[in-house]
């Protein structure tokens, strides 16, 4: 399996563990409420989808990727038509999609690295509560 595709699936295994805000309000309304971990949007998504994206990621104080894949691709991988955003809300599958993405493009790699941290560090935090 290329790592795209175990990428690809990796948002599939979020959507059904309810870990993945899909479309334009669920990734607005993931982001405001601080849900979101990982905002990521289609290769061919609209110039204001993008922008919206990852204004709606900067205001919610995290990362925003563009994927490789096409608005068809991620739609078909998330049961829908098409898809142009998601929002990852899981920390351990945010980090680890950022970290199969940045195997094929290593200008990911800082986005990656940080949610290594943050996972990391939220794991740390889980350890210690009783």
């Amino acid at each position: 399996m290329a790592v795209t595709d175990s990428a690809l699936s990796l948002l599939g295994l979020a959507l059904r563990g309810k870990n993945l805000a899909v479309g334009e309000a669920p990734v607005e309304e993931a982001c405001k409420t601080r849900r979101a971990r990982l905002v990521v949007s289609a290769a061919d998504a609209a110039g204001n989808s993008a922008d919206r994206a990852r204004r709606w990621a900067e205001n919610g104080g995290v990362p925003w990727m563009p994927v490789p894949w096409d608005k068809e691709t991620l739609g078909s991988a998330l049961g829908r038509a098409s898809c142009a955003m998601a929002a990852v809300t899981d920390q351990g599958l945010a980090a680890a999609l950022a970290e199969k993405l940045a195997r094929t493009d290593e200008g990911m790699r800082p986005i990656a690295s940080l949610l290594k941290e943050k996972e990391e560090a939220a794991g740390g935090q889980k350890a210690r509560c009783p």
